[in-house]
C-alpha cells in the first residue's frame, strides 16, 4: 500500500519546481519569470532531489510510489529539457 506522506513529499518538490518554472498559478510565478535562472537552478536542484530520493529508495517503493516518482521526474526533465540555458536578458549585449 503507497504511503501518502511519501506521494505527497514527491508532489511537493514537483509542485515547488513547477512554480519555480513558472508551471503554476503563484504569487511567486511573475517575480522568478523575471529571473530565468534562479527558476532553472531551483528546478534543477528539485530534479536532483527527485533523482536521489528514486536511487535511495530503490527496491523499497510499491508500484504506486515508484510510479509518482518516476512521473515526477519525467515530467520536471522534460520541463527543463524545453528552457533555455540562460534567459533572453542575459544574452543581450548591454
Amino acid at each position: 500500500m503507497a504511503n501518502p506522506h511519501f506521494i505527497g513529499l514527491v508532489h511537493s518538490i514537483l509542485s515547488s519546481a513547477e512554480a519555480a518554472l513558472g508551471e503554476l498559478n503563484s504569487p511567486m510565478t511573475s517575480r522568478i519569470l523575471k529571473d530565468g535562472v534562479m527558476g532553472r537552478r531551483t528546478g534543477e536542484r528539485s530534479l536532483l532531489l527527485l533523482e536521489m530520493l528514486q536511487e535511495k529508495t530503490h527496491g523499497n517503493l510499491d508500484e504506486t510510489e515508484r510510479d509518482a516518482l518516476i512521473q515526477a521526474i519525467r515530467k520536471l526533465r522534460d520541463k527543463l529539457a524545453t528552457m533555455p540555458e540562460t534567459p533572453p536578458s542575459e544574452s543581450l549585449p548591454n
